[in-house]
This record gives C-alpha cells, sequence and structure tokens, in this order.
C-alpha cells in the first residue's frame, strides 16, 4: 500500500537516538497504527512491546533479528518482522526511509 486514506495522525514526532531516528505516529481508520520515520546512517537497538512489521521503503540496512547472529542486509526496499517482547538491531548505512506496523492482537 502506497497510501494511507481516513487516517489520524498524531502531531508530536517520536525522536530517538538524538534525533537520528524520528517517526511519526499515524492512527489508521480501522484503530491499528503505523509509525512513518526516516533514520540516519548508525547503528541502534529497539525492544518491542508487541509483533512489529518494518517496512523499508528506501535505503540500505542491515537488521540483526532477535535469536539469530546473522544480519540481514536490505538494500532499496524490504520487510522484516519483529516479534513482541524482543530487541533487534540495526545498521543504517544511508538515509532509510520506513514504515513500521504495530499489531493490535
Amino acid at each position: 500500500m502506497s497510501e494511507f486514506n481516513n487516517v489520524t495522525i498524531v502531531k508530536a514526532a517520536n525522536v530517538y537516538f538524538d534525533g537520528k531516528v524520528t517517526s511519526r505516529t499515524v492512527i489508521l481508520d480501522d484503530g491499528s497504527k503505523v509509525t512513518l520515520g526516516i533514520m540516519l546512517p548508525g547503528t541502534y537497538e529497539f525492544g518491542t512491546d508487541g509483533p512489529e512489521i518494518m517496512e523499508i521503503l528506501s535505503g540500505d540496512l542491515n537488521v540483526k533479528l532477535p535469536g539469530t547472529e546473522v544480519w540481514q542486509e536490505i538494500k532499496g526496499t524490504g520487510t522484516f518482522n519483529v516479534p513482541g517482547n524482543a530487541k533487534f538491531t540495526v545498521e543504517v548505512l544511508n538515509v532509510t526511509d520506513y514504515c513500521c506496523s504495530y499489531s493490535t492482537k
């Protein structure tokens, strides 16, 4: 999906890692939540509360998912799933545009 319709946007930005990772929260018509953001080059560890789907819209990064020591490479576009109550690490190689979807289940 390249756009969202009939949404509510939270005006305040989510700012992490001294401004190197930012996002905006979008509440969809069905009540589910996504964030749209940008990550600048660097290495970042994130924690999840519930399951997440990370869609990389553009950029280059490596991701190390929970339970593995293998880095997954994403060049341009790609998607990865992160379980709930977990930590994952991304190594962002250039400016990366992303959409993160949060499970409501």
